[in-house]
């Protein structure tokens, strides 16, 4: 029979975030797990906009008013919500929230993940991010290797040497 031992040697509690504020000192912020009613709100709203997401077209309405956007950010944040809105600017918080949210909903490595990236995990840069990286990389590729356009005036046996700019004569 398995002996199952104490859950929590395996599960992470807390996320320590180090962040720079506003007044541009780094301070680590120490988010707690959720509670469990917490974290089921997390996922239920999670799951709805993932099913959104997965049907390819955007919603007609806005999937979270401006109050549950903002329940969603405290209930990941818990008790660091009020210091982190108040040291940090919207992209920064905005960032914080959702790396707690991928930790809530997923696990501490995805989390970390779109923590260094900003990229959504498992997801593909977005088109414009992709179109400017193969443009950098192809461009220079493409012309090292892209063989000159042949010349399509063609000789003919007979016919006189063309000059190469107009109006002026070949040397000969």
């Amino acid at each position: 029979m398995a002996e199952f031992g104490a859950l929590d040697a395996f599960l992470d509690e807390y996320l320590d975030l180090s962040i720079k504020g506003r007044d541009g000192e780094t301070r680590t912020y120490r988010i707690e797990e959720p509670s469990a009613e917490d974290g089921v709100r997390i996922e239920r709203i999670t799951s709805l906009a993932a099913r959104l997401a997965a049907g390819g077209k955007a919603p007609d309405s806005p999937v979270l008013g401006d109050e549950e956007e903002r329940d969603l950010y405290r209930m990941c944040l818990g008790d660091q919500y009020e210091a982190l809105l108040a040291d940090l600017k919207w992209g920064a918080f905005k960032h914080v929230s959702l790396t707690v949210m991928f930790w809530v909903t997923t696990d501490k490595d995805t989390a970390a993940q779109f923590w260094t990236t900003g990229q959504q995990p498992g997801k593909a840069p977005n088109r414009e991010a992709r179109r400017r990286a193969s443009r950098g990389s192809s461009a220079s590729a493409a012309a090292s290797t892209t063989p000159s356009q042949a010349s399509t005036s063609g000789t003919r046996a007979g016919s006189q040497p063309r000059s190469k700019g107009k109006g002026k004569r070949a040397r000969s």
